[in-house]
């Protein structure tokens, strides 16, 4: 253990700093490295020492991590939210922040964050992407829609997007500019190309050989579809993790903030340090859930008979689905609702 080395890792998009310690703290080297596969291999090659390494979670860091996992003994990545506590002096550099880093791992005080493997970030991406072209069809719709208002023409919102409706809506248009009507159809197209490849990498997905089983075993429960299991899955990554359905609902963002000091306690409203992708997920589909499943149903019931509004009976619900999809998610068995 004497020649054991601890390295942090500033890491950024062009550069990474880094200061390498020893076991007494003492800096053995530091500097910077081109953030760069070449350039980063030979440096991790030249390291003569056994070491382990310590980064912050950034946009830039899963690559990094992937990379440099096979030379180190242990890599962790901090957690960025956590890390300010440690590295927000009066004076900031990026030297000073590896060197902290190096200290907070050396000393086993690295506020350490979940890295799920590559496949399983691989596949978060695509769904997170899928999640992109949803938002940007339903702006389409609502461009469409603000189109024929601005003409002052009348449609039927329901069937707008059918596509033999909507070709007979455009061709019976008189009084609507050309210019109007190309920018409709090009809408239209749009609109058209988004909706077919969303649906294409949610297909990819739920026959996915790692992903299939589970997502199976998560749809039996009664309102949960395809894409808030899939959710579920790439974003919960390992379930075990989550000792409680509390920690997976605050991981989720369906709890307020806690601040307790001198006795004094206060309760703020939802966190934003929190899953944004599967807080968004679970509150919809808690809108929804109820009206397949009569036990989701029976909570949102009891919410508003106690005096809650209809918002925060739904958080509750979407509470009592994570203790559901926890629950069957860790035991491995299909969902069955007690009698």
């Amino acid at each position: 253990m004497k020649d054991y080395h601890y390295i942090g890792l500033d890491v950024h998009k062009k550069i990474i700093a880094y200061c390498i310690k020893d076991q007494a703290g003492e800096i053995i080297d530091e500097g910077k490295v081109a953030a760069n596969r070449r350039a980063l291999g030979e440096w991790a090659e030249g390291l003569t020492h056994p070491w382990s390494g310590a980064m912050e979670a950034t946009l830039f860091t899963g690559w990094i991590y992937d990379f440099l996992l096979p030379h180190a003994d242990e890599l962790k990545v901090g957690h960025p939210a956590m890390l300010k506590a440690i590295c927000a002096p009066k004076k900031k550099s990026d030297r000073i922040d590896a060197r902290k880093l190096a200290d907070a791992l050396r000393c086993n005080l690295l506020p350490e964050c979940y890295m799920p493997p590559a496949d399983v970030r691989e596949l978060r991406q695509v769904l997170r992407y899928r999640n992109l072209l949803v938002r940007e069809a339903t702006r389409f719709k609502n461009k469409c829609s603000g189109l024929l208002m601005e003409a002052g023409a009348e449609y039927d919102k329901g069937r707008l997007h059918g596509k033999r409706y909507f070709r007979e809506l455009v061709e019976g248009l008189d009084c609507v500019p050309e210019s109007v009507l190309s920018l409709l159809w090009m809408n239209e197209e749009s609109l058209r190309v988004f909706e077919f490849n969303q649906g294409l990498l949610v297909e990819r997905l739920k026959t996915h050989p790692s992903l299939a089983e589970r997502v199976r075993r998560l749809r039996t429960i009664a309102g949960v579809g395809e894409v808030t299991a899939l959710t579920w899955v790439l974003e919960i990554g390992d379930p075990h993790r989550f000792r409680s359905a509390k920690k997976a609902s605050s991981y989720c963002g369906l709890c307020g903030d806690y601040s307790q000091s001198a006795g004094k306690v206060k309760r703020g409203p939802l966190s934003k340090k929190r899953n944004p992708h599967l807080q968004t997920i679970l509150v919809e589909a808690a809108k929804l859930a109820p009206r397949w499943n009569p036990q989701l149903a029976a909570v949102y019931e009891k919410e508003v008979a106690g005096g809650s509004n209809p918002n925060e009976a739904t958080l509750a619900v979407a509470r009592k689905l994570v203790s559901y999809l926890l629950c069957v998610d860790k035991s491995g068995k299909d969902f069955v609702p007690r009698a």
